[in-house]
């Protein structure tokens, strides 16, 4: 049996467990808390993941995807690094809406790229959205420039299983 360990990781509010509960087969182990009024996020989210989300999907009869979304806050970091440590690929979402997220999501891509190099695919989330910039304009923000060894980018919409399982099937296909 195949098994292939996937990280779900990104700037906070991206949906990160939504696309991990969205895409797994199991009920989700969701370590989170209420947040706090410090949080950032307070004004849009009622809890935030403090350890991790993990989901799992069987992808054909020998081959299983196990998730793991990570927090998306920093001083969570500790989390980041545990998970992506073995991991075989990873799917960094990004808040396409919010342009003040994306030098924290390009810290994180550095983060993870600084650890493991795996297969890995951008996913844009919040597309519908108002404020929305476009796909090569978040590319240049959050500093890819060599379209040679650029990653998938993809339009995700953690709510939809279509969606999340394309993003999978992007990614899977780069591992095989």
């Amino acid at each position: 049996m195949e098994n292939i360990r996937v990280v779900i990781t990104g700037t906070v509010g991206a949906g990160k467990s939504t696309f991990v509960r969205t895409a797994s087969e199991i009920d989700v182990v969701e370590i989170e808390r209420k947040v706090s009024d410090s949080d950032t996020e307070a004004s849009f989210k009622d809890t935030t993941t403090v350890a991790f989300d993990f989901g799992r999907l069987v992808l054909e009869a020998n081959k299983t995807l196990y998730m793991y979304g990570t927090p998306g806050q920093t001083r969570f970091d500790f989390m980041w690094d545990i998970l992506i440590n073995g991991s075989d690929a990873y799917i960094l979402l990004v808040t396409a809406n919010q342009p003040n997220s994306f030098s924290y999501a390009q810290d994180i891509l550095s983060f993870m790229n600084d650890r493991v190099q795996v297969p890995m695919l951008i996913g844009l989330t919040h597309t519908d959205c108002a404020g929305t910039l476009p796909v090569e304009e978040i590319v240049k923000r959050l500093g890819i420039v060599n379209a040679q060894h650029r990653p998938p980018i993809l339009k995700v919409n953690p709510q939809l299983k279509p969606s999340v399982l394309k993003a999978l099937r992007v990614l899977i296909k780069q591992i095989s």
